[in-house]
């Protein structure tokens, strides 16, 4: 018994040293996002603690806020079409890179990375030289062809990565069974690529949304939300873009749900 205490003993402070690693490196993440949401409640315009109030008044400012209200539009529509775009270009290109084999595929897989490696302002100066030789005026469209091409990486990667997983023996089986090809993939492949569909979908959502760089270059006179925000920055931050702020936490978290939910593997 004496010999076992020194390696119970040297467990425990293992152990202790790990969740203190865990808790020290949670908090370093998420006590910024308490303090947004906090102040987002705070009667007075400054930021100074202890907080002098309680009250919901920013958040019935910011639905006045039309300026504020417009660019959270813009930014939903943009963020949501660049994923549609993104899944309806990137899932055939998976399921091409996954399926054939062609002159140059391994540079292809490389390459399709690129768009994400660069910085964005690289992306956007880019993109603009492009649209203004083909003689496209800068729009919300043209930020979503922007976001979906900086993206794209992200559902390819994920989708090829799911596709190698899948063993060849299903798709055998079902041939073998007289499913044709449409039928195979309804059946077969797409339940088992649905979480990466999903969560590249909702990745794509997310960085689209806050995209800065690749905005910046390619937009017109509507702004997004992370461009408002941007240019209210000079003022400093105010009690409404907190509100903003803890808003989107709360979407994120549902956002978040719903992905856990929806990729939720069927239990066997």
């Amino acid at each position: 018994m004496a010999q076992k205490t020194p390696g119970l003993l040297s467990r425990f402070g293992a152990d202790t040293a790990f969740m203190s690693f865990v808790a020290i490196l949670m908090a370093f993440l998420y006590i910024p996002i308490w303090v947004l949401i906090a102040f987002s409640f705070n009667d007075s315009r400054s930021l100074t603690w202890p907080l002098s109030g309680f009250t919901l008044d920013w958040y019935r400012k910011l639905w006045s806020n039309s300026d504020l209200i417009a660019a959270i539009g813009n930014s939903f529509y943009v963020a949501t079409l660049a994923t549609v775009v993104t899944l309806a270009v990137g899932v055939p290109a998976a399921m091409v890179l996954h399926k054939f084999d062609f002159p140059g595929k391994s540079v292809f897989r490389r390459l399709i990375l690129l768009p994400i490696t660069l910085p964005g302002i690289v992306t956007g100066i880019s993109m603009l030289n492009m649209f203004k030789l083909m003689g496209f005026p800068l729009s919300l469209e043209t930020v979503i062809l922007g976001h979906a091409t900086a993206l794209l990486g992200v559902v390819v990667t994920q989708v090829y990565a799911r596709l190698q997983r899948l063993p060849p023996s299903l798709e055998e089986a079902a041939f073998d069974l007289g499913a044709s090809p449409w039928r195979s993939f309804i059946d077969i492949t797409l339940p088992n690529i649905r979480s990466a569909i999903i969560g590249a979908g909702l990745l794509s959502f997310v960085l689209s949304f806050d995209e800065i760089p690749v905005t910046f270059f390619l937009t017109g006179r509507d702004n997004t939300l992370p461009m408002y925000i941007y240019s209210t920055m000079r003022r400093g931050v105010t009690p409404e873009i907190n509100a903003v702020g803890t808003i989107i936490v709360l979407l994120s978290l549902i956002l978040i749900v719903v992905a856990v939910i929806a990729t939720r593997e069927r239990k066997k």
